[in-house]
């Protein structure tokens, strides 16, 4: 009895000494420490990566840290991020689509068609465009769930389909040049926010982290629990705001936030809360951890699938839409090349695991600035696309390993 006695007594301590640790700036810190070693590495690997591309390119051309400069790279990053999300989601199943290039080429000639030769409105056009994708994401749910089609072979032979139709409906002509001047070309181009707005805008991230920080703190302590202390949390959102702030600044020297990177970033939030604080999101968790388990606690594992190829393909196709803006134009080289190979990378390079049931949307956001970085870094030192093809595939490989040694240290320290 004494025995039992003493461990209790020990385990109550070590909890009041973890509610002390945690309280302050410094206890959030070592916590943060606690979770790297434990194989909790979050978006760590991502940063230090990004910091020591920069620093390479920023030192062989100053040109590459230019506000100029940074702009056209968040505009280029915009487009295949948005793809790059939509494999997040596939990812986050334990699943792929090999036809997201293919799918989002397919998109933008379609716009193309039904805007320039047969005078849709442009919503409408886009909305018949993202509507198509659903419609391709769901013959490849109904060919898995109900076929057992691995999503490797169904995307696949989606692949060859859809560049198939792409390069049917945009004839003999094989391009359709999207008119200069149009809201939609301008978009893609041109259009950044003004200053007053973007400086409101990157003050939101702050606000919003000392607003649920301090709820969840509240919550905590009113369970019992360890939390944060309101300094820390405080801290923190000071320091993102101040590097928010500074980077609009920075931005604003120039022609300023571009609007569609504004509307990737809108995404990304929007799609975080979704996988975070939905059902449906915890449940995609749920299914790329482990199907079966899920399946017993009574979630529609066919429709989680449903919703994720949907997902993807309707994001492929906004992304593809939004490239046809960027270049004025809808050819038979759109979605071809190396924009699945960049799509997949950036969620990959971005956190989320191939092994399923762990991802951010914040993924597809870093891991997009990664390699679009590595690209206009190397652009503009006049090296060739076969040192970026090279680079890319060596950051990929060391996200992979990355991967996987933390999902051994989770599995060490009972955090899998």
């Amino acid at each position: 009895m004494s025995n039992n006695a003493d461990k209790q007594q020990q385990l109550l301590d070590r909890a009041d000494v973890r509610v002390k640790h945690e309280a302050g700036i410094g206890g959030a810190i070592s916590a943060f420490l606690d979770r790297v070693r434990s194989g909790d590495l979050g978006a760590l690997p991502v940063v230090v990566g990004l910091v020591v591309i920069w620093t390479v390119f920023a030192t062989l051309n100053p040109i590459f840290l230019s506000s100029t400069n940074l702009v056209n790279l968040l505009f280029d990053s915009s487009t295949v991020g948005v793809i790059a999300l939509g494999v997040v989601l596939m990812l986050m199943v334990g699943e792929i689509d090999l036809s997201i290039g293919s799918v989002s080429g397919f998109a933008s000639a379609l716009l193309g068609v039904l805007w320039v030769n047969h005078g849709w409105p442009v919503p409408l056009a886009i909305l018949g465009a993202l509507a198509v994708g659903g419609l391709i994401g769901y013959i490849y749910a109904q060919l898995y769930n109900r076929f057992g089609m691995p999503s490797f072979v169904a995307t696949l032979a989606g692949l060859l389909a859809v560049l198939g139709m792409q390069l049917y409906i945009l004839g003999g002509t094989g391009s359709i040049n999207l008119p200069y001047g149009s809201p939609l070309v301008d978009f893609g181009q041109l259009l950044t926010m003004p200053q007053p707005v973007a400086y409101g805008l990157a003050a939101l991230p702050g606000i919003a982290m000392l607003v649920t920080g301090y709820r969840t703190a509240a919550r905590r302590r009113e369970a019992g629990l360890s939390s944060k202390s309101l300094g820390g949390v405080l801290f923190f959102a000071v320091v993102v705001t101040l590097g928010l702030e500074l980077a609009v600044a920075y931005l604003n020297t120039s022609r300023g936030v571009p609007w569609m990177f504004a509307l990737f970033v809108l995404l990304v939030v929007g799609m975080n809360y979704a996988l975070t604080r939905t059902q449906w999101g915890r449940s995609m968790t749920a299914v790329g951890g482990n199907r079966e388990a899920a399946r017993r606690a009574g979630i529609n594992v066919k429709a989680i699938y449903t919703s994720a190829f949907v997902f993807c393909a309707m994001f492929a196709a906004l992304g593809g839409m939004l490239a046809a803006a960027r270049l004025a134009s809808a050819s038979q080289q759109a979605g071809t090349g190396d924009v699945n190979l960049n799509a997949i990378a950036a969620a990959v390079i971005g956190g989320t695991s191939l092994f399923g049931g762990r991802g951010s949307a914040y993924s597809a956001l870093l891991g997009i600035i990664v390699i679009q970085s590595i690209a206009n870094g190397l652009t503009l030192l006049d090296l060739s696309s076969s040192l970026r093809y090279m680079i890319t595939g060596g950051v990929l490989a060391v996200a992979v390993i990355v991967d996987s040694l933390a999902r051994r240290s989770r599995v060490m320290h009972g955090r899998a």
